[in-house]
């Protein structure tokens, strides 16, 4: 496979992703992504931002989110977002501190 054919795949792959996240699951919550897989929107959306600024494309964290979620975040946060347990909060903390500062 050529290069050019490999990242058209896999921004194919990226946009379903996406739209999957985005569209047809609103439902799971970014804390219950973080807690299992160590990743959510949000750290998409950062790596989306970062790719950006890697290829000389300025982007405030804020920029990264709407481009991924398609909206602001508080937006998002109003439509979709429930408030977490104590436990999921709890459980968030150490997912957040093994996947994301010491990244």
């Amino acid at each position: 496979m050529d290069d050019q054919t490999r990242i058209e795949i896999e921004a194919a792959a990226f946009r379903t992703l996406q739209h999957h996240l985005m569209v047809k699951r609103t439902d799971v919550q970014n804390i219950d992504m973080m807690n299992l897989t160590g990743m959510c929107r949000n750290c998409l959306s950062r790596w989306y931002q970062e790719a950006a600024i890697e290829r000389g494309v300025e982007m405030t964290k804020e920029e990264g989110r709407e481009a991924f979620y398609g909206m602001s975040s508080a937006e998002w946060k109003e439509k979709y977002q429930i408030d977490a347990s104590p436990t999921k909060q709890a459980e968030f903390e150490v997912a957040f501190k093994k996947n994301v500062t010491d990244a």
